[in-house]
């Protein structure tokens, strides 16, 4: 793994990209101060330049590099940071002049974080800069979860990515901004919904959902009504009752817990069925699985994956969101993408390579 280190460090310091692995998602990484390395991440990812990045520093002590910090809402700051990072929680915050126009799309706000993942932080403090790092897949499709998904997804569009296993959330950043009010505790924006959770956050301030609006100016990434797609058309089915199939169509089920016998399992022959948290049921697992199972379903060859709903409490409000955009992509109400699979072992994997080194 040193060697896996010193060659993305050099990359990086050249002006080149790299994926790397996260706990949440794998990233595609670029010196966060280097405009020409971030727009590389822009074109391998195919990605529109009005999509914000977010960007990672090394410790808490770096947010003065890239964020300008308000009065009025430091001491809500340093709360949240000393509580939840290193972690998935990204906070919008004015942004610093020396941060790029670029890796802002033009904002005047930055999406910051700094991340828990040991591979991540090492490569982070190394550079001696802060990492300007979406998730390592084109743009619009599920996120990856391991290193051989970032190869399927970006082989021959970048020159290393770093594997270290499988991510221990499976879902992006939690994405907030802060809105102080005098005398009372501040507003969260939760522009989306990741593994810090509203109950987590409601100890601090208010949290209020984001709403889309068509035409909206994004603040953050993944913002956009159709996202986290896979290229079978996807449909949320939010009551087994309205589930019509069309007959010599191939049809799969993104199940919750897989039962034999819950609603969604016995309403139809299903010729693939995949479990978020097999036979238990539980939020936390269903996570990590999410885009390992939407990966595994969409190559199945079906015609159309149907998506169980989860419960909407704690991490099932994440997952949902998720579902829902990756389910928006077409007037019928399914999507088109990839999922991701788990990955093993640490070192090495060249883009284009079927296994890593």
């Amino acid at each position: 793994m040193k060697d896996a280190l010193r060659e993305a460090c050099a990359l990086l310091q050249q002006g080149e990209i790299v994926a790397l692995p996260t706990e949440t998602v794998y990233g595609l990484a670029a010196d966060a101060f280097n405009p020409a390395a971030v727009a590389k991440v822009f074109a391998a990812k195919q990605r529109p330049a009005f999509d914000p990045l977010i960007v990672h520093i090394a410790s808490r002590g770096d947010l003065k590099t890239v964020a300008l910090v308000p009065a009025d809402i430091a001491d809500t700051v340093e709360q949240l940071t000393k509580t939840f990072w290193p972690g998935p929680l990204t906070l919008i915050l004015p942004r610093h002049p020396a941060v790029p126009d670029l890796v802002t799309s033009g904002l005047p706000t930055v999406a910051v974080r700094q991340s828990a993942h040991p591979v991540f932080r090492a490569i982070n403090k190394a550079l001696g800069h802060p990492i300007a790092a979406p998730s390592a897949n084109r743009f619009g499709r599920i996120s990856p979860t391991s290193a051989s998904a970032v190869i399927k997804e970006l082989g021959g569009r970048i020159p290393l990515v770093v594997d270290a296993g499988a991510c221990s959330e499976g879902l992006e950043s939690t994405i907030i901004s802060i809105e102080p009010r005098a005398g009372k505790k501040p507003i969260f924006r939760l522009h989306r919904a990741g593994p810090i959770t509203k109950e987590q956050l409601q100890q601090f301030g208010r949290v209020e959902k984001v709403r889309d609006v068509a035409g909206q100016v994004l603040l953050a990434p993944g913002q956009l009504a159709s996202h986290y797609a896979p290229r079978t058309p996807l449909v949320l089915l939010e009551k087994p009752a309205d589930f019509q199939p069309e007959a010599g169509k191939r049809y799969g089920l993104l199940s919750y817990t897989g039962a034999d016998d819950g609603p969604y399992v016995t309403l139809h022959d299903w010729d693939c069925i995949e479990s978020l948290s097999p036979g238990g049921g539980k939020l936390a697992e269903a996570a990590i699985r999410l885009f390992f199972v939407m990966r595994t379903l969409d190559e199945a060859g079906l015609d159309a994956i149907i998506a169980e709903p989860v419960s909407e409490t704690g991490l099932g409000v994440a997952i949902m969101d998720r579902l829902r955009r990756a389910a928006s992509g077409t007037g019928t109400g399914t999507g088109t993408g990839t999922g991701t699979g788990t990955g093993t072992g640490t070192g090495l994997a060249k883009s284009g390579m079927a296994d890593a080194i």
